[in-house]
């Protein structure tokens, strides 16, 4: 009887453990990394999930204009920095933030917030350690899954549909 009742506790334990190690890339907006050492030093982080447009209009359908964005999918999205730096010429200090946004059709606030383990839709505003505002533009092109892409020069660039909102993180002397 208890080698059954051990062989059950093992089971059910082994069962739990893959039940929360499910393949994150089979979702339906799956997850990616952005990473970059710049030139002046800073390693940038990103963590993101990717949704995709799937027919949906940017500021009505999804993302809406004017209300904060968890910029992403699923989990919070995290950006991480090693040293104290400057976006968009603003402090920031080392560490690990959740990033959340502002769309608009002109510009977005970027928000970084200090609360980064959580799930996306979970924003406190009192937890905000930075707020800066990055215009945007049309990048010409059509991007289907939201993107995230980082440079040696310290842009970082949010690319989705029609939009492309660049900003910069450089070191802070």
């Amino acid at each position: 009887m208890k080698a059954i009742t051990l062989s059950f506790v093992f089971v059910l334990a082994l069962s739990a453990l893959s039940f929360a190690q499910q393949d994150k890339s089979k979702r339906a907006s799956p997850p990616d990394r952005t990473t970059v050492t710049t030139t002046d030093g800073v390693t940038i982080d990103i963590h993101y999930s990717k949704p995709s447009l799937k027919g949906r209009k940017i500021g009505v359908d999804i993302a809406p204009f004017g209300k904060v964005w968890r910029t992403g999918a699923n989990e919070a999205t995290t950006f991480e920095v090693n040293k104290n730096v400057l976006v968009q010429g603003k402090p920031l200090s080392a560490g690990k933030y959740s990033l959340y946004s502002i769309p608009t059709e002109q510009n977005t606030t970027l928000i970084f917030n200090k609360v980064w383990d959580q799930w996306g839709t979970k924003y406190d505003e009192a937890q905000d350690a930075l707020r800066v505002v990055a215009a945007g533009s049309d990048s010409g092109q059509s991007v289907e899954q939201f993107t995230i892409q980082a440079d040696k020069n310290g842009t970082v660039t949010l690319l989705w549909g029609p939009y492309s909102v660049p900003f910069t993180v450089k070191a802070a002397n």
